[in-house]
């Protein structure tokens, strides 16, 4: 993140200090009555909060006049919008919980019309289905008319965004168990991947001369590898780089997911010759030395967009941009971070240490050198002596040190991307968002991010994953259908390692 506000703001636009003078002037105009109206927390006044929902969610419709009924008044959505924002997590949560519990399907309908659809069943195909859209039409929450009424003004999209964040931190931390409140998420998510499908985004090359609110914002996004200065931001978006986004015409100026690419003229192994060179920050781009795209960072801005895809479809989109740019580039790559990777293995030593099984781990030799590196004793001595070294970053200070552990944590690496999995499909969130996408597992790399943050996560490995873009389509398939994984010989010959050394 940029570590000085004010030298940012300096050195930015003056426009960007118009742009929030005018926001300012236009808060400030705001009607304070309402917010005194509204201000008042739930847990004090349930009143408030029942009058604003039984007024702003209209009763769902009949079938009969589902496409006659008038849209309810705009300024129902925006109360119910200031509402929700004045209020604190707490009641935040008392009102969402309200709201799909008492505005949902109506359950006695659902139940009645799935009795008749039975009973048509021997009838005429035009009565069978009428009876089916009449009972998929009894399943829509009352709430989602409210909803798509909010989309319709100004904030409106932003503001569901924003809620269903709310709603993912409510289930992910268990705040609350109500299956209501699950299927609202799933109304929501619905929606948003409705209105943020692929064709409705558009997608904008972020350069030095784009405004600097975004400029901002793609800094303060990044969550792979951190902008440290103006400079570093200028050379992520100058020669031999490339940064896009994609936006929607509902949140103007809002990027959702970032992707930064650097562009080589081979597959990177290791991020700090793209994130910490800085030697062409002023050159002009010479096409011959373009052979590879690689993407080392992607982010998505959004937390209510989880698990709406936008992800693989930005780095579809970026393909073809760079194809049509460098008709001559062949090599699509990523150069990604293991994140888990540490945690995982010191855990794996933790149970190994207990069962007194940590030789299962390493060959007797790589023993050997652990003990005599770390002054410890065989057995569990050196097995607690290993974990802790993976707690710190000291070990890759030493060379002897880096160089005992580097066969044992690379084959120890590939085996928790390749075979450690979750329902079938990778464990590691970063491997099953590209091989979902069809790349191939193609390269383990060591010291390739030497950074405190790349040690603590991954003991500094990290992978590509190539993109062989006339394979992506086959691989994405056998991935999601059959869970089988590509991979390279590389990575297959270290898995191949630890099979043979590790007794998991």
């Amino acid at each position: 993140m940029i570590s000085h506000p004010i030298i940012w703001a300096f050195r930015s636009s003056v426009r960007c200090w118009r742009h929030r003078t005018v926001l300012k002037v236009a808060l400030g105009s705001s009607d304070v009555s309402f917010w005194r109206r509204y201000s008042t927390p739930v847990r004090g006044s349930v009143t408030s909060m029942e009058e604003i929902l039984a007024r702003v969610v209209a009763p769902l419709p009949t079938y009969e006049t589902r496409d006659k009924s008038p849209p309810p008044p705009e300024s129902n959505s925006l109360d119910f919008m200031h509402f929700y924002n004045s209020l604190n997590k707490e009641d935040k949560l008392a009102v969402l919980t309200r709201l799909s519990q008492d505005f949902g399907v109506d359950h006695k309908s659902v139940s009645e019309l799935a009795a008749k659809l039975l009973d048509t069943q021997l009838r005429d195909l035009a009565t069978i289905l009428q009876v089916e859209d009449r009972l998929r039409y009894s399943l829509t929450p009352r709430y989602k008319q409210l909803l798509n009424h909010i989309s319709r003004v100004q904030g409106g999209v932003k503001f569901l965004v924003d809620l269903r964040a709310d709603v993912l931190e409510i289930t992910s931390t268990k705040a609350s168990e109500s299956p209501h409140i699950r299927d609202l998420n799933g109304t929501l998510k619905s929606l948003l991947s409705e209105w943020f499908s692929v064709g409705l985004l558009h997608l904008e090359r972020i350069t030095w001369q784009s405004p600097c609110e975004i400029l901002q914002k793609i800094s303060q996004y990044e969550a792979v590898h951190p902008v440290r200065n103006w400079t570093d931001l200028k050379r992520r978006v100058g020669p031999y780089r490339r940064c896009y986004a994609f936006t929607h015409a509902a949140m103007p100026g809002e990027p959702l997911v970032v992707l930064h690419v650097a562009l080589t003229e081979d597959i990177s192994d290791n991020i700090q010759s793209i994130v910490r060179e800085f030697a062409s920050l002023h050159s002009e781009e010479d096409v011959n030395k373009v052979n590879a795209a690689i993407f080392y960072s992607i982010s998505s801005t959004q937390a209510g967009l989880q698990g709406v895809e936008l992800g693989n479809y930005l780095i579809k989109r970026v393909v073809r941009e760079l194809q049509s740019e460098f008709p001559h580039m062949s090599q699509f790559s990523s150069l990604s971070p293991i994140p888990g990777f540490s945690s995982w293995l010191q855990g794996l030593l933790s149970q190994y240490r207990k069962e007194g099984r940590g030789s299962d781990l390493l060959s007797e030799q790589e023993w050997k050198e652990v003990e005599q590196a770390t002054d410890s004793a065989p057995g569990t001595p050196a097995t607690e002596a290993l974990r802790k070294l993976i707690g710190t970053s000291e070990w890759m200070h030493s060379e002897r040190l880096s160089r005992v552990l580097e066969p044992a944590l690379m084959r120890l690496c590939a085996w928790y991307l390749y075979g450690e999995k979750r329902r079938g499909y990778a464990l590691n969130p970063v491997a099953n968002f590209h091989l979902q996408n069809g790349a191939t597992m193609w390269r383990v790399n060591w010291h390739a991010d030497t950074s405190p943050r790349g040690v603590a996560n991954s003991c500094g490995i990290m992978v590509n994953y190539r993109y062989f873009l006339n394979e992506t389509s086959k691989n994405s398939a056998l991935y999601l259908q059959n869970k089988v994984i590509t991979a390279s010989e590389q990575v297959l010959g270290l898995v191949s390692q630890f099979q043979k050394n590790s007794k998991l």
